[in-house]
């Protein structure tokens, strides 16, 4: 019974720092806040919700995180201008019109001037202007990623930004599971308290 509580307090304390963390999160970013991609490139911007105005995509610097055809999102570069050398930002995205463009340019072209036709073909796709809409990635998620950027850079030679900004594409800040999370916490520590307070028999414990 005494090995009952502790799970349910340790399962309890876990929600109740998640439900937390959502909360906060939805606290900080109540309202996506517009943002031109020269400003998050220049400075810290006060939210992780935003929608980024005026970047152009660089789809040959894309990068697979699988490395198969299954892949279903792709790190891609965000830049303030179509012909810009450098970037800071890299956005996760699933749009189905580029992961399509690039399984087809990676997976199903056979020699390398049917890749270029292929671009020439979807200039605008390619490198164009896009406006993206979504989150930075912040807490475990953001730990998670970068370690997955420093295993591409030492296994496959990616050269990255030191200073880049992970972007999810089309994320926004959960509403209802934080309130979900710290509600379920707070009845199981109910439970959890009222079950210490009765006594218990010897053969319970």
């Amino acid at each position: 019974m005494k090995r009952y509580r502790v799970t349910l307090l340790v399962i309890c304390l876990v929600l109740l720092y998640l439900g937390g963390s959502d909360l906060n999160t939805l606290r900080r970013n109540y309202q996506v806040q517009p943002i031109s991609i020269a400003e998050l490139e220049g400075g810290q911007p006060s939210q992780q919700w935003l929608a980024i105005e005026g970047g152009y995509v660089d789809l040959l610097q894309a990068i697979s995180t699988t490395g198969s055809v299954e892949v279903s999102a792709f790190l891609v570069p965000l830049k303030i201008a179509s012909d810009a050398q450098d970037y800071r930002v890299l956005v996760e995205t699933r749009a189905p019109a580029i992961v399509d463009a690039l399984r087809t340019y990676h997976f199903k072209l056979e020699n390398v001037q049917e890749q270029q036709r292929y671009v020439q073909e979807h200039q605008e796709l390619f490198s164009g202007r896009r406006d993206v809409s979504g989150m930075i990635m912040g807490g475990l998620v953001a730990i998670n990623n970068q370690n997955r950027l420093a295993k591409l850079e030492r296994d496959y030679g990616v050269d990255l930004p030191e200073d880049v900004i992970l972007f999810s594409e089309g994320k926004e800040p959960a509403r209802l599971r934080g309130f979900l999370f710290v509600g379920i916490a707070l009845l199981g520590l109910i439970k959890v308290v009222a079950r210490w307070k009765r006594p218990s028999s010897p053969a319970a414990n």
